[in-house]
């Protein structure tokens, strides 16, 4: 990963897990391969502190788009795959930490499940403490259990899918196109869920490439 990736650019939440890729050959999904595996060892290996906190803001600088020509067209059960979901949730909070606080907030409200605990998350869930929780998710990519990180990412979109949820059942009367955005947004993140699941399980399994 070098300066000569993009600035960083503005991913609006609705966009969440619907960035679009092109053509898929094998070359680039060998670089996608490498790179992720790459970037997990050179992060797990080390004791230096500030080269873990390099990684996770990485996109601050080089932007989300650069990670998403890198791993965005990769399968969503894969090593790369999984490592855009988990930089794309960091980067939408850091886009709109009021309004994925919100979500984030209501979702644990109205769960009934303890997804909120499992992510880590704070209670309440203002802005200060979903882009902490976001950081923390990330880093637990490059300190601790992989698996256990790619776990709380999971919740971590649960909670945030059933926020949306609830939040679209009270604008559907009066904002209606509102309230279809944030179903849409939903759907999305229950299928992150489901797939970041999947990552870990593939991942415990020793089968996560």
């Amino acid at each position: 990963m070098s300066d000569e990736f993009h600035r960083p650019t503005r991913f609006p939440g609705e966009r969440f897990e619907a960035y679009q890729g092109g053509e898929d050959p094998a070359e680039i999904l060998r670089v996608a391969h490498d790179s992720a595996r790459a970037l997990i060892d050179r992060g797990r290996e080390t004791d230096d502190s500030a080269i873990v906190d390099r990684l996770v803001a990485f996109t601050d600088q080089h932007g989300v788009d650069s990670l998403a020509e890198l791993w965005a067209r990769t399968s969503a059960t894969s090593l790369p795959g999984a490592l855009w979901r988990i930089y794309l949730i960091r980067a939408v909070v850091r886009q709109d930490a009021a309004g994925t606080s919100t979500l984030f907030q209501r979702g644990a409200e109205v769960l009934g499940t303890i997804d909120a605990a499992v992510a880590g998350a704070v209670i309440p869930t203002g802005p200060a403490e979903i882009l902490a929780l976001a950081d923390e998710i990330l880093r637990g990519v490059y300190r601790g259990d992989f698996g256990v990180a790619l776990d709380r990412a999971a919740a971590f979109c649960r909670v945030m899918g059933a926020g949306a949820t609830s939040i679209a059942d009270d604008q559907e009367g009066a904002h209606p196109e509102r309230a279809s955005e944030l179903t849409t947004r939903a759907l999305r993140l229950s299928t992150t869920a489901q797939e970041l699941t999947s990552c870990a399980r593939l991942w415990r399994n020793g089968s996560l490439e």
